[in-house]
Formats: structure tokens, C-alpha cells, sequence
């Protein structure tokens, strides 16, 4: 039963019937969900907070960003990349597949629209999903009401930056990598890069072609592969060892070559985790760094590896190892989280930001709930989510011989428009 203050706000606030599914995020992710209910012919309703869509890549990306992984791994459904695009997309070129992709489906997102909160009400069986919108000074208010809730926000919604001591007394400039556009505006000073992940050794890279001089903060062990092996992606090749063998044959054989190829990093302060880089990404989520030749520049001495920070203070870092450094500034590829919980209200299916269920179960809930770009298996793991999405709402769609002739309850200043 709705409590007195939900019906007062149901009725204050401007309501939307959605005849299919509400998706929630218009990255790739839910570009995936919209083309493939196109293809069902399910009608559906794509919310964005931001004014475009891939917001991720098209506002808080560096410049010199391309795709880590061949373009072939990386296409969504039913729309492959053009055959004039190389091997590794650019940034750029990877927001203009996307934009033709949604141009190509038809798919028009609901822009500036903010979640506030989506749950499901027990007394008429719908999802209701409220946004909040500004417009100028003018702040409007909708909720949406549909069936079916599809959350595609992804992994990569909100920043992650790190509580350390000191920081507030610290007097350079401090930016996360979504902040990061080019090395060219840090030309000439000392940079601290806190996280080694693929972002950390790319932007410690940019930084070095941009004549700064950055000191990487490498805290925990890490798995550097070679982008590529014998020509062939690595990627690619260990798909293709996965069809014929076993999980942890395939990342023995990956540390071998690597080490074959890269030679022992560890004596250069980048330890490798116990546990094998491909195992490391399906139980943990944690991506082995591609290396595209921030490992040279750090042999060489140019970029500098360093343990992690105990405390800043005006112009200088302490290291754990009591190490002190003088900086004049800080990047932090520290990552992203999910932002599900702070607008989800469920609990059965979702925790802490991701679905309780492994790859592959966890891309359906209960009540007509979807997840999709949380496999942590990138674009490929998202597509897949997205047209089992797609068959399992488009059935119903097709089964549900009454669907024309629902009757949609008439509630004050309530409109039917998707």
C-alpha cells in the first residue's frame, strides 16, 4: 500500500506511461537494450541525465583515448563497425559508431533527465521511475510508469577519488581522469598519477609525450600484457584458446608469452598478482593492463614507479616507504563505481551497485527488472545482456494478446505518450 506522502507526490508531479520497458542510461549499454527491442518491435522510452548520448566517452574521456580491444569485440548488435576504421578506434570515431548506431534504431533518449529513484509498487505491479530535469531556473518533475526497468547506468557512472590524509593542504592542481583532456597543460611539471590501470599507464604516457614528468603510484600488484602477440591481439587470442582449454591453462600460457615479450616487470616495482589475469577479471572485475608503451617509458626511468601515498602535504607527497617527492600536481585514475544504489530502490536482485548473480545470470531480476553492462566482460558482455533483454521482454510483448486493450489507471495530470 502507497504511504499518504507517495500519493501526494504521485499526483504533484507530471506522469508518463511507458507501453514498454524504461531504460536507464543511454552509454552503450543502452544503446544495446534500445536496438534490440527496436528489432522486437517493443516500444521502450531511454532516460539520459546528461545532454548526449555516451556521455562517458564524449565528456569525460582524454584525448589521445582509443579502444583497448579490436573493433570486432567492441561492435553492438546488429551493426558492425565501418570497414574503413582501423584495428583500434579512436575516441572520436568510436562516438561517431554510436551516434549513427542510435540514428540507425531510431533511438531518441529522454535527455537531462536525472533519476531521483525507481521502485516497484507491490499494489498495481509497475515500475515507477522518477526524474528530475532543469530547464534554465525551472526544475520539472516526471515520473515514469512501465512494466518493465532496465538499468544500463553501467559500471562507470560516477568518479572515484580516494579519502587521503593531507590533501585538503595540498596546493597544485588536482583532477581525475575523467577531468583529463591532454598532457599538453601540465608541460614541464611534476605529475603524481595515483592507480596503474590502463588509464593510469596511458595518461602517465601522454603525460611523457607532453614533456612532463610523471611518477605513477603503483599500490597493489598488476598484470601488464602486450597489447598484442605475434600479431594477433591478446585479446583475441585468448578467445580463442578458451574454446579448447581450460580457464587456467589459457593464463598460464598468457604469463609465459607475457613474460616472453615484456620480460620480468617486477624488478621495475609492477608485481604480479597471484592469481591469473583472465581469473583476476571474471571473480574481481579487475582489467589487466594492455600495454601500448607506457612499459618501455617506465624501463627507461621516464616514468617513475613509486609505492603508495601515506599523507600530502603543500607541495610534496609522503610515500609509505617514507619516501618523500616534490609535486605540482595530481592526476587520479582511481576508476568509477555504479551509482545503482543511491537511485534503485531494491535489494533482492542488486548489491552494492551490481548484480548479486555471476556472468551469466545476471542480466534478469524479478518483477520485470534487466541489468545490462555489468558483466565486467566490456562491450561484448553488454551486448550479449542486451539481446537476451530484448527476447525475454519481446515474448512477453508477442504473448500478451490484451497489451492494445490495457487499460491504464486515469490518474490527475497523467498522459499515455510512449
Amino acid at each position: 500500500m502507497s504511504s499518504v506522502s507517495d500519493r501526494e507526490g504521485f499526483f504533484a508531479r507530471r506522469c508518463v506511461w511507458v507501453n514498454g520497458p524504461v531504460v536507464v542510461g543511454a552509454g552503450p549499454s543502452g544503446l544495446a537494450v534500445g536496438a534490440c527491442l527496436r528489432e522486437q518491435g517493443v516500444p521502450f522510452v531511454v532516460l539520459e541525465r546528461a545532454d548526449c548520448i555516451a556521455s562517458l566517452w564524449q565528456k569525460r574521456t582524454y584525448d589521445r583515448l582509443k579502444l583497448h580491444l579490436p573493433k570486432q569485440f567492441c561492435q553492438l548488435p546488429n551493426f558492425p563497425f565501418p570497414k574503413h576504421f582501423p584495428e583500434y578506434p579512436t575516441k572520436n570515431q568510436f562516438i561517431d559508431y554510436l551516434e549513427s548506431y542510435a540514428n540507425h534504431f531510431e533511438i531518441n533518449p529522454q535527455f537531462n533527465q536525472c533519476v531521483q529513484s525507481a521502485k516497484y509498487d507491490e499494489a498495481c505491479r509497475l515500475w515507477r521511475v522518477r526524474t528530475v530535469s532543469m530547464d534554465g531556473l525551472v526544475r520539472s518533475e516526471v515520473e515514469y510508469i512501465c512494466q518493465w526497468l532496465v538499468v544500463a547506468t553501467g559500471e562507470n557512472a560516477e568518479r572515484v577519488v580516494p579519502e587521503i590524509e593531507g590533501m585538503e593542504e595540498f596546493e597544485g592542481e588536482v583532477v581525475h581522469a575523467c577531468d583529463y583532456k591532454s598532457g599538453d597543460q601540465f608541460s614541464g611539471k611534476r605529475v603524481l598519477v595515483v592507480g596503474c590501470g590502463n588509464s593510469g599507464m596511458e595518461v602517465s604516457l601522454d603525460l611523457i609525450n607532453h614533456n612532463a614528468k610523471p611518477s605513477m603510484v603503483v599500490r597493489s600488484s598488476v598484470h601488464v600484457l602486450p597489447r598484442e602477440i605475434f600479431g594477433k591481439s591478446t585479446f583475441e587470442l585468448a578467445v580463442m584458446m578458451m574454446k579448447w582449454l581450460p580457464l587456467w591453462l589459457v593464463d598460464k600460457i598468457m604469463l609465459i608469452l607475457a613474460w616472453l615479450i615484456l620480460g620480468n616487470i617486477e624488478k621495475y616495482g609492477l608485481k604480479r598478482p597471484s592469481v591469473g589475469p583472465l581469473e583476476l577479471k571474471n571473480t574481481k572485475g579487475k582489467t589487466p593492463v594492455l600495454d601500448i608503451g607506457a612499459l618501455e617509458k617506465i624501463k627507461s626511468g621516464e616514468i617513475e614507479v613509486v609505492p603508495g601515498i601515506k599523507r600530502f602535504t603543500r607541495g610534496m607527497v609522503e610515500l609509505v616507504s617514507g619516501e618523500t617527492l616534490e609535486i605540482d600536481s595530481v592526476v587520479f585514475a582511481t576508476g568509477y563505481c555504479s551509482n545503482v544504489p543511491f537511485w534503485l530502490q531494491e535489494s533482492e536482485f542488486f548489491k552494492d551497485g551490481f548484480p548479486k548473480a555471476s556472468f551469466p545470470n545476471g542480466w534478469k531480476g524479478k518483477a520485470g527488472l534487466y541489468a545490462v553492462g555489468f558483466t565486467r566482460r566490456g562491450l561484448s558482455g553488454a551486448s550479449l545482456d542486451a539481446m537476451r533483454i530484448a527476447q525475454d521482454i519481446g515474448k512477453v510483448w508477442k504473448e500478451d494478446l490484451n497489451q492494445k486493450n490495457r487499460k491504464v489507471p486515469s490518474h490527475r495530470r497523467c498522459i499515455s505518450r510512449f
